[in-house]
């Protein structure tokens, strides 16, 4: 310590330095404490004040995460826990443990890092987790130090009924009255775990996420596992995209344990960190390894990598130097579940000491004995609790409240509708370009992002690309590229959907092909599997929805081969729930534009639109298509007593029926055409909530003219719709599905219809062979 510090505060310094129990700080981790108080001298007017009060956050952190991770292991395998210590018996523990406890055990000293460090700055930092699965280790560091939603906080106190209580519901499988999970603890992390924003259950796509989160002023703390590394490509274009103009500061940082479930990451087998680090450096990150057993090692190593990137940040955006910038990268390394015995081994990523002590005495010896180890006295903890917890002195929000949970609401102008006359034939893409690049330029405070993965200005988007433009490093083209653009293009789907997706405080919008959008599913379920949680709980969503586009689809991709034939990611997202997960089929330009602005005007849905980017003929008024909108459905060709009624579901579908329609009227067959636009909404309802959304019997009934007989022709396959479209079906004999069949190849529109057996002869064809049955019966 610097000679100008008096005995008191070097005294604080050694005692803290000697770190307590399974805390301890290495001389590297040392040393970086001791540069940052020294740092903290140049800034304070009472600089012994200012040190003396660090290294007592220092040490509360010490304790605070010796206590969690003493927590987390009790968790897993105990049924109870005591404060004061004492040994527990055979009775004490749980017939069956549970938990990726090697995991939480490193994420422990990383949470209470993050704490530290916003202790330490008094600002609250928002938080992420990639490993959804190591929330224990959040639920343990939050119950001791009182983070916690109103729900939790009355049941699990930092006492032994409370800590017990949270023992026992951790993997509780219980439901209550209602048939919902009597336990608010998941086995990830949920809308009930204080600050969570994502569950983290599906590897990789935080690491994807986190760089576009942030706007600026705020600032973001990632955790990321080593197994997700390998998981996901797209990580380390982070640099590529963040920029200080319209982006928070970042500091990820990576759990490197080495292990991953069965064995070790590949990023140990090809060389460890130093592989790891000469890997993020060529990609433009700025790497630092440190302790990743020690709180004080990840709190000075956030705070320094905050203000590191803020400089740089400055020094890009005042021309000193040049995007990329160098993002700070803190790799924290640590044996996987280091706290236990095993640790560094497979058995330390789920149960370091087995799946059950009651019948291992020598388990449950070196439970105890480990524990002893990281045990805290219940009067010590609470005195460090009142230490860290700083939030009243630093006037702001508990880590529970952090920015990016606790979203602003984001005011959205609308712009005036644009109509195309019934007749025309115009491209539902090129309506919807028009209508956004309009939405653009009456919201430009706000930041909007769209992702591309590739072929964007193919799929009819000009006017926004030329207003957005390409996010670049360097630029080729003025017209279309930018330093700070907001179009993110990559040849990755997952990559673009994420940047959209983590874009909650801004606007984003996603245009694919419909077969490759297949990829971003992940992404997007967990994201409305969040969401839907949220609001279900009463609990607010902030983010306004974001339309995914499936375009370039089956029916108009014949000349590309059976690989860009492929509808299932409607057929997929259609079976999520379909009030946070809708699935658009809209007709012609009138009603793609409506539906894209019905989108914008709900929070928390991650919507599919499987949307015509070649002209269509135009077939509703604007009063038709802000009606076929709303009710999910538009009548097309009305007919008081059908003798058969067509249901068409696609833009290419409802042209079909059209045709097999008129020439059936010719017949003096009289027939009603139906166009669903959103057939979820006719669906039979999963739950309560979905009952809400979704249109009652009477409803049906009323919007949907009565017929003896109907030919439901659909853009997917025909098994999904027979499925879901239960309400609809008047029974196999009355009733016939037509969708795709996977037949395709090198073929035009026509020849897929054909091949499908959707042509308008095949139809009419269907209907008089029905009809001839019907008349026979």
């Amino acid at each position: 310590m610097p000679t100008s510090f008096n005995a008191v505060v070097t005294d604080a310094f050694d005692e803290w330095s000697q770190g307590y129990g399974k805390i301890q700080h290495t001389t590297e981790t040392i040393s970086i404490v001791e540069k940052y108080l020294s740092s903290l001298c140049d800034a304070a007017d009472d600089e012994q004040s200012a040190v003396l009060n660090a290294l007592k956050l220092l040490k509360a952190a010490d304790r605070i995460c010796s206590a969690s991770m003493w927590l987390v292991a009790h968790m897993t395998y105990a049924k109870r826990v005591s404060m004061a210590g004492n040994t527990l018996n055979i009775d004490d523990f749980k017939e069956k443990a549970q938990g990726h406890t090697g995991g939480a055990l490193n994420m422990t000293p990383a949470y209470t890092g993050y704490l530290l460090a916003n202790a330490l700055n008094g600002k609250t930092r928002s938080w992420i987790m990639g490993q959804g699965h190591c929330v224990a280790a959040i639920e343990a560091v939050n119950a001791i130090t009182g983070n916690q939603y109103e729900e939790k906080a009355s049941l699990y106190s930092c006492d032994d009924e409370g800590l017990s209580r949270l023992c026992n519901d951790y993997y509780r499988y219980d439901l209550n009255a209602d048939g919902q999970l009597e336990s608010h603890v998941g086995s990830h992390v949920n809308i009930h775990t204080a600050g969570g924003i994502s569950e983290g259950g599906y590897l990789g796509f935080t690491s994807l996420q986190y760089v576009h989160m942030p706007l600026p002023g705020q600032e973001l703390v990632t955790f990321l596992s080593d197994g997700a590394f390998e998981e996901q490509r797209g990580s380390d274009w982070a640099p590529r995209w963040w920029r200080a103009s319209d982006t928070g500061l970042v500091a990820p940082v990576m759990i490197d344990n080495g292990r991953r479930i069965d064995q070790r990451t590949l990023m140990v087998q090809e060389g460890g960190t130093s592989y790891f680090k000469q890997h993020l450096a060529l990609h433009d990150f700025d790497p630092v390894t440190i302790d990743g057993s020690d709180p004080a090692a990840y709190a000075i190593a956030i705070i320094n990598a905050m203000e590191l990137l803020s400089k740089r940040g400055q020094e890009a955006e005042s021309g000193f130097s040049s995007y990329p910038v160098k993002i700070p990268y803190i790799i924290a390394e640590v044996a996987k579940g280091y706290g236990l015995p095993a640790a560094g081994t497979n058995a330390a990523h789920s149960l370091p000491l087995g799946d059950s002590l009651l019948e291992d005495e020598k388990a449950r010896v070196d439970f105890n004995e480990a524990t002893a180890k990281l045990h805290v006295p219940a009067q010590e903890l609470a005195d460090s609790v009142k230490v860290l917890n700083n939030h009243t002195n630093s006037g702001r929000v508990r880590e529970k409240d952090h920015p990016l949970r606790v979203l602003k609401h984001v005011n959205l102008t609308l712009p005036d509708d644009n109509y195309s006359e019934v007749g025309k034939s115009v491209s539902c893409l090129a309506q919807i370009d028009h209508w956004f690049n309009d939405l653009i330029l009456c919201n430009k405070a706000l930041r909007f992002r769209l992702g591309n993965p590739d072929e964007i200005q193919s799929n009819r988007m000009k006017a926004t690309v030329r207003s957005l433009k390409h996010r670049v490093t360097s630029l080729e083209d003025q017209a279309l590229e930018s330093l700070k653009g907001g179009v993110i293009t990559a040849l990755n789907e997952e990559a673009v959907a994420s940047a959209v997706l983590a874009n909650k405080q801004g606007i984003g919008l996603v245009v694919s092909y419909e077969a490759f959008a297949m990829k971003m599913l992940g992404a997007m379920r967990q994201e409305a599997i969040f969401s839907r949680n949220l609001q279900t709980a009463n609990r607010s969503v902030g983010w306004i929805s974001i339309p995914f586009i499936a375009t370039s689809h089956t029916w108009e991709n014949g000349k590309n081969e059976q690989s860009h034939q492929d509808p299932k990611f409607a057929e997929n997202w259609i079976c999520e729930m379909s009030d946070v997960a809708p699935v658009y089929f809209p007709i012609d330009a009138n009603t793609a534009q409506t539906v894209l602005k019905s989108v914008y005007r709900t929070h928390g849905k991650i919507a599919a639109l499987v949307t015509a980017k070649k002209a269509l003929p135009v077939v509703t008024t604007e009063d038709e298509a802000k009606q076929a909108a709303n009710e999910g459905l538009f009548i097309a060709v009305e007919e008081s007593n059908p003798d058969i009624q067509l249901i068409a579901i696609g833009g290419y579908q409802l042209q079909a029926c059209l045709s097999a329609a008129k020439a059936l009227q010719a017949g003096s067959i009289k027939c009603s055409v139906v166009a669903l636009l959103e057939p979820g909404r006719f669906r039979v309802p999963r739950d309560k909530t979905e009952a809400a959304y979704c249109h009652d019997s009477a409803t049906i009934k009323r919007i949907i003219p009565e017929s003896p007989l109907r030919i439901f022709v659909t853009h997917t396959g025909a098994e999904i719709m027979a499925g879901m479209l239960r309400l609809l079906d008047l029974g196999p004999h009355k009733t016939t599905f037509l969708g795709y069949n996977n037949q395709g190849g090198t073929l035009s529109l026509e020849g897929m219809l054909n091949v499908n057996g959707q042509s308008a002869q095949d139809i009419e064809n269907v209907a008089k062979v029905m009809i001839k049955a019907e008349d026979n019966s």
